[in-house]
């Protein structure tokens, strides 16, 4: 079951190697996520760094960072909205980051800080969950092990805005809490390397 299949791939293997790929990356991505940042800031007023409450491990709440691609008054406060592949709140440089994953940068702090792996379920907003586990059987499951930046469910499903999106996601999410292994997150980060080269994002 879910047990076994995390002792074949150690959590603590998976985090000294998450710290190391993180620190690489993020050495290299420097400058093109202070580019974005001023790309943002240029465009539309508000912060280039949008940082939200998030679902983890175990189903602890942590803070997520990511790049604004949104208006800065996308959202009204206390009413969650889920997000649409053509949203009209995305602003043109929202979209652009979106497509290249650009977006998802800043969650190199979160994998160092160990709020994230590279490779898991997709972490999901607290209203949304409180929602979804209601719906979906042991949909909570796939907090059994860390969030990711990038997922099983990402690279074979992609975009999903609603319940019976998440439903599909959670099929992919538990068949990788249940096989999880270094071979699948392998396979995992090189679709997710080919989807942003080909600029097949969001």
């Amino acid at each position: 079951g879910f047990n076994r299949a995390m002792r074949r791939f150690p959590m603590a293997v998976k985090r000294i190697m998450d710290v190391i790929l993180a620190l690489v990356l993020f050495c290299i991505t420097s400058p093109v996520m202070l580019v974005t940042a001023l790309m943002i800031r240029m465009e539309s007023p508000g912060t280039a760094l949008f940082h939200q409450s998030r679902t983890g491990f175990h189903g602890e709440p942590f803070t997520i960072y990511k790049f604004r691609s949104m208006r800065n008054d996308a959202e009204t406060p206390g009413k969650a909205q889920w997000a649409t592949e053509d949203d009209p709140r995305i602003t043109r440089i929202g979209r652009l980051i979106r497509k290249l994953r650009i977006d998802e940068l800043p969650q190199l702090i979160n994998v160092i800080r160990g709020d994230m792996s590279f490779v898991g379920p997709r972490p999901e907003r607290p209203e949304f969950d409180a929602d979804l586990k209601e719906q979906l059987p042991f949909y909570m499951f796939r907090y059994l092990v860390k969030p990711g930046i990038t997922g099983w469910a990402q690279v074979n499903y992609g975009y999903g805005a609603s319940v019976e999106d998440a439903l599909e996601k959670l099929k992919y999410d538990l068949y990788y809490v249940k096989n999880s292994s270094f071979l699948l997150d392998a396979e995992i980060l090189l679709k997710t390397a080919a989807t942003v080269f080909l600029a097949k994002g969001r």
